[in-house]
């Protein structure tokens, strides 16, 4: 099984991307990201690389997948979620207003309604 995590380059995505990397090791499974700014070139981004480096050893991680262009976001995440057969779903959000801490922004509600696995959701500032 693999832990999937929605990556992008926000103290979020950092914070999803340890808490995905812990449960991993916690779980003894693979750990699979999904970056979900569409590639702008061959290379891994060089802020996710640098995280990527300080994975624990015992941890595999898959290649790394980006989000098509023309995808939604929830989409794309609940699609490699069923491609990569995750166990969990981890994804970052946002700090919102007064108003916005009663409702779940619709990407992160469409992800907790629809993908095939449990889902973490969790803040930065995640160590």
């Amino acid at each position: 099984m693999t832990v999937l995590v929605a990556y992008n380059a926000s103290p979020q995505g950092e914070s999803a991307l340890r808490a995905a990397t812990a449960e991993a090791e916690r779980r003894s499974q693979n750990l699979s990201v999904l970056v979900l700014t569409p590639q702008q070139g061959p290379e891994v981004p060089s802020d996710l690389a640098h995280l990527l480096d300080s994975v624990p050893a015992g941890v595999t991680v898959a290649p790394v997948a980006y989000r098509e262009e023309s995808e939604e976001v929830a989409e794309s995440i609940i699609d490699a979620a069923e491609r990569v057969k995750a166990s969990l779903v981890v994804i970052g959000a946002r700090k919102h207003s007064t108003v916005g801490t009663f409702l779940v922004g619709s990407t992160t509600q469409q992800v907790l309604l629809d993908s095939p696995a449990p889902v973490l959701v969790v803040k930065a500032g995640y160590a």
